[in-house]
């Protein structure tokens, strides 16, 4: 939400090699996510068990996520050109779109199945799942949550929505086996029907999670605020720099994972032109150098009035 979003005010102590970061955060995903899919695949398959089945299917729609938030990083890392002269990092916001359209197809089949099993009410023809199923859920319960922590601390390190995005379809699938871990240990404890239910279960846990990335991602497109609670701690800054007299006018609005600012101040008006100027570029360079998610900051200068001066 936008009146949550925090100031990255403190310098990063060493350089960040994003580009390296991507390719780990997509590499580790897409193989993890690779192998994880299919042994919960062969074990929903050989263990009788709809609910990891559907499992595994959420697992494989994380390979494909994946790929679109890298792919979505990568355009939005891109300079500006003479087509998008601000950038390109609203294409990240488009990936995460899409990813949370991914998500919600996928949650939605996975759903349909599991109630067409539960209305049925042959509950005697259900198959019971094995071992192996249940092991396959513990499995990938522990590796989920690994790869959450894992995708979450480098994507914030490179301030990347989409593949914070990413992490939490991590935690998503995480949670989802954790439904599958009751559904599969009670079915095997002879209530065959907790199998399709975890499978519904899973369905909220991914349309959930689709919900919340459609949403930020749509704010984030809409030119929204960053928050008074940002704007207030600007203002504080700004106005404490040299030469400034008054913040006069300050909006901000979100452009992907960065902000634009519009700021009016006020300066001494017996000030020379070219004076004036200097505190303004001064202004300029000092908040994009102090807030690293400052894409450009706007600086209009206004003749101070007499009562702002003394």
């Amino acid at each position: 939400m936008a009146k949550n979003r925090k100031s990255f005010v403190q310098p990063v102590s060493r350089p960040i090699n994003e580009a390296a970061v991507i390719r780990n955060l997509s590499l580790v995903s897409i193989v993890g996510n690779t192998l994880l899919s299919g042994f919960k695949l062969l074990a929903g398959i050989v263990g009788n068990s709809g609910a990891m089945i559907s499992d595994a299917v959420h697992s494989f729609s994380d390979v494909l996520t994946t790929l679109i938030a890298w792919f979505g990083v990568k355009i939005s890392k891109k300079a500006a050109d003479a087509s998008h002269p601000y950038g390109h990092e609203r294409l990240e916001c488009v990936a995460s779109l899409i990813l949370s359209l991914v998500l919600a197809a996928t949650g939605i089949g996975v759903g349909k199945v599991g109630l067409g099993n539960i209305f049925s009410g042959n509950y005697e023809a259900l198959a019971v799942p094995s071992a192996i199923a249940l092991a396959a859920a513990i499995v990938s319960i522990l590796s989920k949550e690994a790869m959450y922590w894992y995708t979450r601390y480098y994507a914030q390190l490179i301030k990347s929505d989409a593949f914070l995005a990413d992490a939490w379809h991590h935690r998503s699938d995480a949670f989802s086996s954790i439904g599958s871990l009751i559904g599969i240990g009670g079915a095997m404890l002879g209530f065959p029907v907790l199998d399709s239910v975890a499978s519904v279960v899973i369905c909220l846990f991914i349309v959930k999670v689709s919900y919340d990335i459609f949403k930020d991602a749509l704010i984030k497109m809409l030119d929204t605020s960053c928050g008074t609670a940002y704007e207030k701690q600007l203002a504080e800054y700004i106005a404490a720099q040299d030469g400034v007299v008054h913040v006069d006018m300050l909006r901000t609005r979100m452009f992907g994972n960065k902000a634009y600012i519009d700021l009016e101040i006020s300066v001494d008006g017996e000030k020379s032109l070219r004076d004036a100027h200097e505190i303004a570029e001064r202004v300029h360079t000092q908040v994009e150098g102090r807030f690293s998610d400052v894409k450009h900051i706007m600086v209009h200068v206004n003749p101070a009035e007499q009562a702002h001066i003394s």
